[in-house]
């Protein structure tokens, strides 16, 4: 029975019967005994309450791509797929439910609300992780990680005690970014600075001795009321007299300093700014430079407490309003000004943030980036992938700031700091003593001994910000902190494949935990892709609502074609990519193009297995070298040009190009080229000749299906096994990737086949220029002087008579020009060039000239008539200046496609 496939490819089928297979039968699943190199990879974990989109399915595309050409190679591949658990994503879904139930989470308690969590998070897992199963990537599921699952809580507990026991984490009251909505300090990296256009109010703070005022200024007057000194600069002459005297306060009355600190700009404004120290960074440093008093007017809810006065209980921006009201009654505000700045915005909460005063934790960061600086430095470790990101990556370590890691939230790891509370009434206080431990019983066992037997403890209720657990993700996976098999086999890992926006967020802080735990870099490569851009080149945002859905693509096109959609369009590692899409329809053109090439992939090995008379390629075995035709030894040479190219593509991340490498050669070399050479071969009688065309068809066509497999890993499994004949427990994801065989490489024959290509491409277009019918068969003349050019036309003869439908054939010198007068008769004749070598093909008997001559000119006076009206239209201000832009670009266009067609029209009339 004559193996083959259905008419029509059916992804839907196909791609669920292959991701069922391939975990069914754990193909994926990693062996640390397996002779191979390791190659490791770590997925970024998506947030447990995310779901899949398209800039995840190309990042996790690149990633499938390099895993599965590896595994292919022979390399011991693991792959470990996880999620994080987005402690303030998730809290805030969970309060924001309870909020619609009349509820907050201190009516469910602590026990209550994080059953709550749990179950949520299981109901929410199953989204991201049956889409990444959708995309048909190749991961370890039986390793899967969730940043709380308990060998990963146990990571994080050990790091912190370390880091703390190193003298690298502390507790302090420091300024930090507080979000009044989710009421949780959020790292500098959480914060998202906007333009708005806001005020600067002007007012006058008196002198204590009435000798006269300083004008300050601010766009958060509300401060005001927080104001512990007037900062001015030592170098300013307007100034100097007064530094050491005090103002009278507006509204509080108390009195306040003048200071002088360098950091004042003496050109900015009057020169003179108010101080608030524990409302404002740069005047936290002048007050600590300056021992001012830190005055907090601020509630965690963003409403103004017992220290702003008549204005307690307000919220920050009513109080804003009524401080501005109450200056102005007083008579010392000056102005106020339309000024447009920059504020920080909460990225969770949305809202502005508070630099507050707060008794947080965190990690003394810079002995950590100093170590990661040290690697990059002495040993460009890690390598980015475009190198331009190295930068980027590098001015971050150098100017980064101790990390506030504690968040105040239920959902995360639970800080593990126990405070002893029976040393202040039962109560948490910033003075309460606190000991630090892996799990209770240990924080415990080391209270009784500083407190005594009697002693009380409560555990610290913030948890940990989401990316101190995901900074340890790369070995806290592999089992880090024990030394399991996994951690001793695979680590360092050795790509990392994520996108620019998280170098900050999480690229650095995996390299500063991992050189500081582990003394390595955590992966040898870093890739950064690019954007996925919308059809008018614009980043995709919710804001924008120009998001493209990749599972709808999925639906309608199949995953391999939106996998090498993707992967085809980046030009260059790490480079945006445009995806064409009509909203209206949900269609997109780019994906459309990949799923054609899908179909004519299932279509062309259809026709191979037909015509292989039931034979699997190990049956038909290797064709004989000496028994190989000119297009036989052609295609084995363009094949393994595209085996070595394809893996020294993929071995330099240049995914891209050897996507569209593999595409050309595909469709191009063995589709249009040698599939139809070997037609007549494989229906001839010539059964020695029809044997090596089937030979190198199977041959060929297996190799294309591995070096495809990595790009479109369902459709390439569907066909191998069928050509293959394979049995069940063989799959082509754990075949070896093709070798080069150099024996077979011939550049000179594939040069030379180049001129047989183009000489059939020119006498095919010339035979419709002269509108010859298809099944009517001509005669050719091809001329050369060079001998060479002879040769190999000669040689290829047969192809050129054959697939461009030419009976009569001369290969000549020169033109004996009475010959082709004699050929021509009164039809004359259509004439080509390709390289040196002429192509003229008579027209006597095959085309009436005159008719077509007559044909021609009319077509081309009626697309001169239609260029002529465009640009007019286009030459009318009027119309240019008051029609739609897309109807101006559109006739634009339309001159365009006429110009061109004249220009096609008049080089046909020439050519006859």
């Amino acid at each position: 029975m004559t193996p083959t496939l259905p008419p029509q490819y059916d992804p839907a089928t196909t791609e669920a019967k292959w991701q069922k297979f391939w975990e069914e039968n754990q193909v994926f699943k990693a062996d640390p005994n397996h002779p191979g190199e390791p190659y490791c990879m770590v997925i970024p974990p998506p947030n447990v309450t995310g779901s899949l989109h398209i800039g995840h399915t190309l990042g996790d595309t690149i990633m499938d791509i390099l895993v599965r050409y590896h595994r292919m190679k022979g390399r011991n591949t693991l792959w470990v797929p996880g999620t994080d658990h987005a402690s303030i994503a998730v809290q805030t879904i969970l309060e924001k439910q309870l909020k619609e139930e009349g509820k907050t989470r201190y009516d469910l308690g602590r026990e209550q609300f994080l059953e709550r969590a749990w179950a949520w998070k299981a109901k929410s897992k199953g989204t991201i992780v049956g889409q990444l199963r959708r995309l048909g990537v190749s991961v370890d599921w039986s390793r899967e990680r969730f940043t709380m699952d308990e060998g990963l809580s146990q990571a994080v507990s050990q790091a912190f005690v370390h880091l703390y026991e190193q003298g690298l984490i502390y507790r302090g009251n420091y300024l930090v970014n507080w979000c009044p909505e989710s009421q949780s300090a959020v790292s500098d990296l959480e914060v998202e600075n906007k333009e708005v256009k806001g005020n600067l109010w002007h007012f006058r703070y008196p002198l204590s001795d009435n000798s006269g005022y300083l004008e300050v200024a601010t766009t958060r007057p509300e401060t005001m009321l927080g104001d512990t000194a007037v900062a001015v600069n030592p170098n300013d002459d307007r100034y100097k007299h007064l530094i050491g005297k005090t103002l009278t306060l507006p509204i509080m009355g108390r009195e306040i300093p003048i200071i002088a600190d360098e950091l004042v700009d003496p050109e900015f404004g009057t020169g003179c700014v108010k101080v608030t120290p524990a409302h404002d960074p740069n005047d936290f440093e002048m007050g600590q430079r300056h021992q001012l008093p830190f005055i907090n007017i601020m509630n965690k809810d963003g409403s103004l407490n017992e220290n702003a006065g008549p204005f307690q209980g307000q919220p920050r921006f009513t109080a804003r309003k009524n401080v501005v009201k109450r200056l102005e009654e007083d008579g010392v505000l000056v102005k106020i000004e339309d000024y447009n700045h920059s504020v920080p915005y909460s990225d969770r909460g949305k809202v502005p943030v508070e630099p507050l005063l707060s008794t947080q934790w965190f990690v003394k960061i810079r002995p950590l980036a100093d170590k990661a600086l040290d690697s990059l430095d002495s040993q460009n470790s890690p390598e980015f992938l475009p190198q331009r990101w190295t930068k980027v990556y590098r001015d971050w370590l150098v100017k980064i700031k101790d990390w506030c890691i504690s968040r105040q939230l239920w959902w995360g790891h639970q800080i593990p700091a126990w405070y002893v509370v029976s040393e202040t009434g039962g109560e948490i206080t910033d003075s309460t003593p606190f000991v630090v431990g892996r799990n209770e019983a240990e924080a415990r066992e080391k209270a009784v001994l500083q407190f005594g037997e009697n002693v009380k403890l409560e555990q610290d209720p913030d948890v940990l910000d989401t990316w101190f657990s995901s900074g340890l993700w790369p070995f806290s996976v592999l089992g880090w902190p024990e030394q399991t098999t996994d951690f001793t086999t695979y680590y360092p890992t050795a790509t990392l494949v994520t996108g620019f926006d998280i170098i900050f967020f999480w690229v650095a802080r995996m390299t500063m935990m991992a050189g500081h735990f582990t003394d390595q870099m955590p992966f040898k490569d870093v890739y950064i892709h690019g954007l996925v851009l919308d059809e008018n080149g614009k980043k995709m945002s919710k804001s924008a609502n120009n998001g493209i859905d990749p599972l709808l693509l999925m639906d309608k096109y199949g995953t391999d074609a939106l996998r090498y959609a993707l992967v085809r369009e980046v030009a260059g590692a790490g480079q945006d990519i445009r995806l064409e899409y009509n909203r209206k329809k949900q269609e997109s053109a780019t994906v459309e193009a990949s799923r054609n090439f899908t179909n004519k992939l299932w279509n062309a090995a259809r026709f191979v297995m037909m015509n292989l008379d039931g034979q699997t390629p190990q049956q038909l075995g290797q064709p004989a070298a000496d028994a190989l035709e000119l297009c036989d030894r052609w295609i084995l040479s363009r094949y393994h040009q595209m085996v070595r190219q394809t893996g020294n593509s993929i071995e330099n991340y240049g995914i891209g190009e050897a996507a569209k490498a593999l595409y050309e050669f595909f469709w191009g070399d063995f589709c249009d080229w040698y599939i139809e050479l070997v037609k007549s071969r494989l229906q001839g009688e010539n059964t020695a000749s029809r044997r090596v065309a089937q030979q190198t068809l199977a041959v060929v066509l297996e190799g294309i299906l591995k070096l495809l497999h990595p790009f479109m890993p369902h459709i390439t499994e569907e066909v191998w096994h069928t050509l293959t004949q394979a049995g069940e427990n063989q799959t082509l994801a754990l075949q070896i990737y093709p070798e080069v065989d150099a024996t077979l490489l011939n550049l000179e024959l594939e040069s030379d086949f180049y001129l047989l290509m183009e000489t059939i491409r020119t006498v095919r277009n010339l035979r419709a220029e002269a509108d010859i019918k298809p099944a009517v068969k001509v005669s050719a003349i091809l001329q050369s002087e060079s001998e060479r050019e002879r040769h190999i036309l000669i040689l290829g003869q047969s192809y050129i008579q054959d697939l461009a439908k030419v009976e009569g054939l001369t290969i000549a010198e020169t033109i004996d020009s009475d010959s082709l007068q004699a050929q021509e008769g009164e039809g004359g004749s259509i004439a080509g060039v390709v390289g040196t070598v002429q192509i003229v093909i008579p027209l006597a008997g095959v085309v009436d000239v005159a008719a077509l001559r007559s044909k021609l000119e009319k077509n081309l006076a009626k697309i001169e008539a239609e260029a002529k009206s465009l640009a007019g239209r286009l030459s009318n201000a009027a119309f240019v200046d008051n029609a739609k832009p897309e109807v101006v670009q559109g006739a634009r266009d339309a001159l365009a496609e006429a110009e061109k067609q004249v220009e096609i029209l008049q080089s046909r009339l020439n050519n006859l």
